[in-house]
């Protein structure tokens, strides 16, 4: 007996199923081969019995006068022909076993008047015409004969076939219709006969036939099925040792193949199985491992914040998400001196272990090499020579590296085929620096990398990141790309560098959605507030006659400062030579503003101006210094201006700052 379902119902076997097969299969063909010898017989039956009432028709016809019929049909009266006629077809009808003689004449309107009917009418009497009108109609019109058997049932005069020749007359005229019903009760118990013998055969046959079939397929096909369905349920719940009893199968046909295959895979996944546990096992202890890794890179890149809360000037955050258990782009912060700030945000080609590994190398070389000094360009060099050094895997790691001067905002940058840092000046919006970058580290020895300038003011906000930011790919397979990134910046723009970092991560999360993470994301945000100091800023028409409003301001800071004569003097010389310079040649012919803006430290009695203007790039120190052991006639003219102020002052430098001319003086007072 077949074990119930989890549902309760009884399941239907194989073995039920196929004798269902078998039986229903029988009963189909047997079902077919009744119906097709029951039609077949039929027809053959039913034109036997009309080419028998044709006969009778034509014998009548050749014996009854047309032209009488024709009379009859227009007078509708009776003559002392008329019952030698009646008699004649009634004499037929009981010779020829025909159920009904008559003859009739057709109107339009599907009824049949009577000249003689056998039944017992009167001439003239109509009855309706509904089943075969138009054969009827064709032949009373046309002459045409009947092309089928004209076969019905009623209940007022039976089971009947007609055979419908039409009377011509001797002018050729159809004067009338002979119709003679033939009787078909024969027929109907002859089929009946027929259909109970072949049901009597098929269901003999049926019996037989399913015995044998159900025995010779239990023995070559449901017992070996049954055989190797309890092999596969006891190995399903003991897949360890494998059975022999599917050995003993042997049908020597496909069942036999079967058992066979059966049992050669339940060796395999015995194998299988075997091995993966071998390999869950080799599997556990690295994914062990990979977590381990995973702590130790985390680990190595700075994660305490605030990383140094007893400095002021800057607020700084980072965080790196990678797309496996380790990654391979990295970030790094760090104080190279009491006053520079290192910036490192890097990506290395690849991903997993390989790429971590030599994020690892890449980081160590970039931060021991910038301890030792130098601008970043020649930190980055230095690197790219010490790891082309055995690169057999090839791979290679975008930088961008910065060196901010914390004291003034001031910094410069190098970037390595890393993408775009972002810039927020105070109270503005974030937007990109896009300039030409370097190639990355590590792709070709011998490589020299540029350096760009720029500057921080208080308030300002720096945001660098990897590709797996604006490359973040939704299931749609759009990119998250730098218009969203910058609308995720915007959207507190004046947030400090963690809450920022995380506005950003929140945009990309929701676009991604449920897609995975194919690359590392790694952010770093800085807020630079800049050192307590104090001071002023004009902007002011470039023009000489300006120079008094300059000079006042920078002098008035001095007096805060209790500055000496002999200072003031030496700065309002270097404040007259810059700001005259500017005047006279930075829009020439045309004019323009100079900002000056003047900051002073009061606790170390310092003093810092700086001027900005739009102009032409000039470099003023790129000029060589003046001879000044010449005489008057024998130095070249110009330069000594600017040689006095880099005598007097303790620093003066120039930079070229977003389509400015930056030149600072800084002294410090005696």
């Amino acid at each position: 007996m077949d074990n119930p379902t989890k549902t309760g119902r009884i399941r239907f076997g194989i073995s039920k199923k196929l004798l269902l097969s078998v039986v229903l299969l029988t009963l189909l063909i047997c079902f077919i081969s009744t119906f097709s010898g029951y039609v077949q017989y039929s027809n053959t039956i039913r034109k036997l019995y009309n080419d028998n009432g044709y006969v009778i028709a034509n014998i009548i016809l050749e014996h009854v006068d047309h032209d009488q019929i024709a009379r009859y049909a227009q007078t509708w009266e009776e003559d002392e022909n008329y019952a030698d006629m009646a008699e004649y077809l009634r004499s037929v009808e009981k010779a020829s076993g025909a159920a009904y003689i008559y003859i009739v004449t057709i109107s339009e309107d599907h009824t049949m008047r009577y000249i003689y009917d056998s039944s017992g009418l009167s001439i003239g009497d109509t009855d309706p015409l509904s089943a075969y009108f138009d054969e009827a109609w064709a032949a009373y019109t046309q002459g045409i004969k009947p092309d089928n058997y004209m076969v019905r049932h009623s209940a007022r005069y039976g089971y009947l076939t007609s055979s419908m020749l039409p009377v011509i007359d001797s002018e050729g005229k159809i004067a009338a219709v002979l119709l003679v019903d033939v009787w078909m009760e024969l027929i109907e118990a002859t089929l009946r006969g027929y259909i109970i013998n072949m049901v009597l055969i098929s269901l003999i046959t049926l019996a037989v036939f399913s015995i044998a079939h159900w025995f010779l397929m239990r023995k070559n096909f449901i017992g070996p099925l049954m055989r190797i369905r309890s092999n596969v349920t006891e190995f399903a719940q003991d897949n360890t040792l494998k059975s022999m009893s599917l050995e003993k199968i042997r049908t020597n046909d496909e069942i036999q193949d079967l058992a066979g295959s059966i049992s050669r895979m339940e060796q395999d996944i015995i194998q299988y199985i075997g091995n993966i546990r071998t390999i869950t096992a080799e599997k556990e202890r690295i994914g062990a491992e990979l977590n381990i890794a995973t702590q130790i890179q985390a680990d190595m890149l700075p994660r305490i914040f605030p990383a140094f809360p007893e400095r002021k000037e800057f607020d700084i955050y980072a965080t790196m998400t990678p797309a496996k258990e380790v990654g391979g782009d990295f970030y790094d912060f760090f104080l190279i001196d009491d006053d520079h700030l290192g910036l490192v945000m890097a990506d290395v080609s690849g991903k997993g272990v390989p790429a971590a590994l030599f994020m690892v190398i890449a980081k160590t070389l970039i931060k021991n090499r910038a301890q030792m000094g130098g601008g970043p360009a020649e930190i980055l060099s230095y690197v790219n020579e010490q790891l082309c050094e055995g690169n057999d895997a090839e791979l290679f790691v975008t930088v961008w590296f910065a060196i901010l001067e914390i004291s003034t905002g001031k910094g410069l940058a190098a970037n390595a085929g890393h993408e775009h840092p972002v810039i927020r000046r105070a109270n503005g919006e974030y937007e990109l620096v896009v300039y030409r970058h370097s190639p990355a580290v590590a792709t070709m020895e011998g490589m020299r990398f540029k350096e760009h300038a720029f500057e921080l003011y208080s308030g300002d906000s720096l945001f660098v990141y990897t590709d797996g930011v604006p490359e973040a790919t939704n299931a749609a397979e759009e990119l998250f790309g730098t218009d969203r990134m910058l609308a995720a910046l915007n959207r507190e723009a004046d947030a400090r560098p963690k809450e920022l970092l995380r506005n950003v991560r929140d945009d990309i999360d929701a676009f991604v959605a449920d897609a995975p993470q194919f690359d590392d994301i790694t952010m770093l945000g800085l807020y630079y507030e800049g050192p307590e100091k104090t001071g002023r800023e004009v902007t002011v028409p470039a023009a000489e006659d300006q120079l008094e409003t300059v000079t006042a301001m920078v002098d008035g800071e001095l007096e805060k400062l209790g500055c000496s004569a002999k200072d003031q003097m030496m700065i309002d010389v270097a404040v007259e030579e810059i700001f005259v310079n500017i005047a006279h040649y930075a829009y020439a012919p045309d004019t323009g503003d100079a900002a000056v803006r003047v900051r002073t430290d009061e606790a170390s009695k310092t003093i810092e101006i700086e001027f900005r203007d739009s102009g032409i790039p000039f470099d003023p120190l790129a000029k060589e210094d003046p001879d000044v052991t010449l005489s008057a006639e024998e130095r070249n003219i110009g330069g000594l201006g600017i040689y006095l102020v880099k005598k007097n002052m303790d620093s003066v430098t120039y930079d070229r700052i977003d389509g400015q001319n930056v030149l600072t003086i800084k002294k410090k007072l005696g």
